[in-house]
């Protein structure tokens, strides 16, 4: 049973067993043979009597917020009850006197001064419950309000039914016909309070409620066969006297034979129907989390996406609506929403906004919200716009959205639905990122498209042929990658000769300034490069030249180029080029991006003050280039994913949050297209090794031959 460990819940737990022990009492009172037998179970019901007023004392205090009855008062409120049962159980004739046989049925003579008191001890606690839930239902707000009253209504009858038909009815004016219909009201007040407690979802105590209400239906029914049997057989078909008490004996030992074989049957079966009235609207939370995930993993458009996880949780959830309001990277919010109006203005949000940054990133917005600060303010604009749970969703120290849900549509929401929020915000920031990302590319060619479009149309009115328009198409990319990279050149050119002094001595400081200018100049071709390359890949014209290359002069230049960058980072690169490598047919210019995109990121992510040792070996069949670094690592749970597309390590993003995730995916394409394979090895916290195996069998150029084969002997 899940919060076990709450006192309310235990004292309900123990509260519903004592009423079922009360219906077993008086069951076994009314349908046994056997004086001595009817003694028992009087002395079982009227103690269970004592117990259950005594835990609706318990139960009345601590619900719903856990506060326990002082010591003393606890201790005032347990001796009474102790003393009456031990007296009742110990002391024959203490209430207890006779037991008598009347047209209405059994009867007990009781002692009237001690039962005087017992009656008296019965009505005071019974006063007292009432008078706490009616408190209670003065002082509580929200849902805690109504069910206190609730209760307060449901004990107040009970109590009355209870002290007629089973105190005032039976031994003051001597009818023992009714005296089950005490515990049966009692057994109904039990089964209504669960039912509200599970409507309300004001504690998890289903489990318990359901088996304790399981049980003592089994027990009803088992008791209802056993009086049929009993009595249709003793009395119809065998017509055995009273007295003849072997005869009588022998059929109740049958008739108990028989209830023992049917009784789980029984039991099985109301398990079922309590399963069913209990748990038909709950759901598995780890299932819904597993679904919702790999939905949203498969979806790159974020209207879809936000309609799709909308309606899943609040279908899932039970809510009245479900809706997104996110910010796109234009500031122009967008709403996905399963009811067809805007949720909440743009200015509602801000104040949302200013709200979440004050109190923290990590809060659940509900109506229920503390008048302090803000909270009236929240609270109107909430219940304004009909929402009930507000979930933010942010990414670093940016809020990017909300998630919003409307009223719960049978009860109110529960402990669960708000754990399992809390667990899915994780996975719905990152799908929404990644759509956001993707849709930003989108945009991009789309307004790159636009551009082609208009060349198109100046070459149609030109008269152009189809054939031209595909070439026109090809020549604006190759001209935009190359008007996106003269001046950067130039840009890095004129920074070289500055701080080289050919205008003029600058000062350190100067030279510091430049030099960082000139490392982000480099970062931007990157950038532009694998954008570039991105964009080829989609529309499938990514193409490898190979030409002969010197792939060990090509990574002796590349690390040179950042040996500027690494000193400003106190690293250093170790590197011992191979004496007469062979030529290899590779494309140059994607090469020098895969190296570039190894090494860059291996000095991004290492600590300073060490070295980053790259290699590159030759044996008979491949060559293999590896940079090991001793950096942040890569959590082994992210491996996998780590060249997937816009893919970063959770790590990666807090030490470099500029980064795009194309790098590794792109370096990953350029091997793969050159018959190579990755070499990839990480231990988060230790360091990582990024590489390439190249077969020579497959690129190693002919004329080179007898050199390779020379270097392969002497290795």
């Amino acid at each position: 049973m899940r919060n076990w460990r709450l006192l309310v819940n235990r004292v309900f737990f123990v509260l519903t067993i004592t009423v079922g022990l009360w219906d077993i009492g008086i069951g076994a009172f009314i349908l046994v043979d056997s004086e001595i037998a009817a003694f028992a179970w009087a002395k079982l019901f009227y103690a269970s009597a004592l117990l259950l007023v005594l835990l609706l004392v318990y139960f009345a205090q601590a619900f719903p917020n856990e506060k326990r009855l002082p010591l003393k008062s606890s201790i005032l409120f347990a001796v009474p009850v102790a003393v009456l049962v031990t007296l009742i159980y110990i002391w024959p004739g203490f209430i207890l006197e006779t037991i008598y046989v009347t047209d209405l049925g059994r009867g007990v003579a009781v002692n009237q001064v001690q039962y005087f008191v017992y009656g008296l001890v019965i009505i005071a606690y019974f006063g007292v419950s009432l008078l706490t839930l009616f408190t209670k239902s003065r002082k509580l707000n929200g849902t805690y309000r109504i069910q206190a009253w609730w209760f307060f209504v449901a004990g107040t009858i009970t109590a009355a039914v209870g002290l007629w038909f089973d105190l005032i009815l039976p031994h003051w004016l001597g009818d023992y016909s009714l005296v089950w219909v005490g515990p049966l009201a009692t057994t109904l007040f039990a089964v209504w309070c669960a039912i509200n407690i599970i409507r309300y979802g004001l504690f998890d105590i289903r489990q318990a409620t359901m088996r304790a209400i399981a049980y003592t239906l089994t027990i009803l029914t088992l008791a209802t066969i056993y009086f049929i049997l009993a009595f249709v057989i003793t009395d119809v078909f065998l017509r055995i006297q009273p007295d003849n008490s072997g005869a009588v004996s022998v059929v109740n030992v049958s008739v108990a034979l028989v209830l023992a074989f049917i009784f789980q049957p029984i039991k099985r079966f109301f398990d079922r129907v309590t399963n069913f009235v209990f748990y038909r609207d709950t759901y598995n939370p780890n299932e819904f989390f597993a679904r919702l995930t790999h939905t949203l993993s498969t979806m790159t458009d974020l209207s879809t996406l936000l309609h799709y996880a909308s309606s899943e949780i609040s279908k899932t959830l039970k809510a009245s609506f479900g809706a997104f309001f996110v910010y796109r990277t234009d500031k122009r919010p967008l709403y996905a929403s399963t009811v067809r109006s805007k949720i909440i203005p743009l200015e509602d949000a801000k104040a949302l906004d200013a709200y979440v940054t004050t109190h923290g990133s990590n809060i659940l917005i509900t109506t229920e919200i503390s008048d302090e600060h803000d909270g009236k303010a929240i609270r109107r604009l909430l219940v304004g716009h009909r929402i009930t749970l507000a979930l933010p969703l942010k990414q670093d120290d940016s809020i990017i959205g909300y998630f919003f849900l409307g009223e719960h549509l049978s009860s109110e929401y529960t402990r669960g639905d708000i754990g399992a929020l809390k667990t899915i915000v994780d996975a719905l920031v990152i799908a929404i990122e990644n759509a956001l990302s993707i849709q930003e590319v989108r945009e991009l060619n789309d307004t790159l498209q636009q551009r082609i479009d208009n060349a198109t149309s100046e070459l149609r009115r030109s008269n152009a042929q189809l054939q031209r328009l595909d070439k026109a198409k090809d020549d604006f990319i190759s001209m935009a990658s190359h008007q996106l990279r003269t001046p950067l050149t130039s840009i890095k050119g004129y920074i070289s000769m500055v701080r080289e002094g050919d205008a003029g001595k600058i000062t350190k400081t100067q030279d510091q300034l430049l030099g960082q200018a000139f490392t982000s100049s480099e970062r931007m071709v990157h950038l532009i490069n694998d954008f570039l390359n991105v964009s080829r890949l989609q529309t499938g014209k990514f193409l490898i030249d190979k030409r002969p290359v010197n792939l060990a002069k090509v990574i002796e230049q590349e690390l040179d180029s950042l040996v500027t960058n690494a000193k400003s980072r106190n690293l250093s690169f170790v590197y011992t080029p191979p004496k007469d490598f062979p030529l290899l047919n590779l494309d140059e210019d994607k090469m020098r991006q895969v190296i570039m995109n190894f090494s860059d990121n291996a000095m991004y992510y290492s600590t300073e003050g060490t070295k980053v040792h790259v290699k590159l070996a030759l044996d008979k069949k491949c060559a293999t280039f590896t940079v090991k670094d001793s950096g942040i690592g890569v959590p082994r749970s992210e491996q996998s994913q780590l060249f997937n597309k816009f893919y970063r390590a959770s790590n990666a993003r807090k030490q470099r949050p500029d980064g795009t995730g194309v790098g590794l995916y792109l370096a990953k394409k350029v091997i793969d297209a050159h018959a190579g394979t990755v070499v990839f090895e990480s231990v988060e916290g230790k360091g990582s090794t990024f590489g390439f195996k190249l077969s020579l069998d497959e690129l190693r150029v002919a004329s080179d031959t007898n050199d390779l084969e020379n270097q392969n002997n002497k290795s």
